[in-house]
């Protein structure tokens, strides 16, 4: 049976991987997209309806721009019976026109159907940080990113592997934040 972790993955990787069809095994049809973005290196709609609008926005046009992506939730799964689930993330990417790497890092909160599938009814996603380097740092980055556990990772392993990169230094602190 489904379980929210499984939506996630499933969301995950439509995203990343420009399969904006799988959407629907994440997704319920008249599911509700909110976009919180706190930087300028990245646009997205502020809200988009429905499966076919999410999945346009978030692997279609997306993938359009975008390749070499990696997202991570940096926690834990929720559980099987979740209604919610807030967590952070870490995205990595380059930019197909230019080479420009983008390293990201941000919150999502799920909201899930009570019963199987647990399909997604409504997901805000909060761009925290959005920081982009030039194409040289390309090889780093990926290198980075596809060591570490997916789709779950902690954040100190996150940390830990980062390259050192002055333009990472937000993303550092991000993940790992002042106790």
């Amino acid at each position: 049976m489904p379980t929210p972790a499984d939506a996630i993955a499933t969301y995950l990787r439509a995203k990343d991987s420009n399969r904006p069809h799988l959407m629907r095994r994440a997704f319920a049809a008249d599911a509700v997209l909110e976009m919180a973005v706190h930087t300028g290196v990245v646009r997205f709609p502020p809200l988009s309806r429905g499966v076919a609008a999410i999945a346009r926005v978030t692997a279609g046009d997306f993938g359009r721009v975008h390749e070499n992506v990696y997202t991570f939730c940096l926690s834990a799964p929720p559980s099987a019976d979740a209604r919610t689930f807030t967590c952070p993330w870490l995205v990595g990417m380059s930019v197909k026109e230019s080479g420009a790497v983008r390293v990201g890092a941000g919150r999502y909160d799920w909201h899930f159907q009570p019963a199987a599938p647990h399909l997604v009814e409504r997901l805000v996603i909060t761009i925290e940080r959005m920081e982009e380097l030039g194409p040289e740092a390309l090889g780093r980055v990926t290198d980075w990113l596809a060591a570490l556990p997916w789709p779950w990772c902690a954040p100190a392993a996150a940390a830990a592997g980062m390259p050192r990169l002055a333009a990472l230094d937000g993303i550092a602190r991000h993940l790992t934040p002042a106790t």
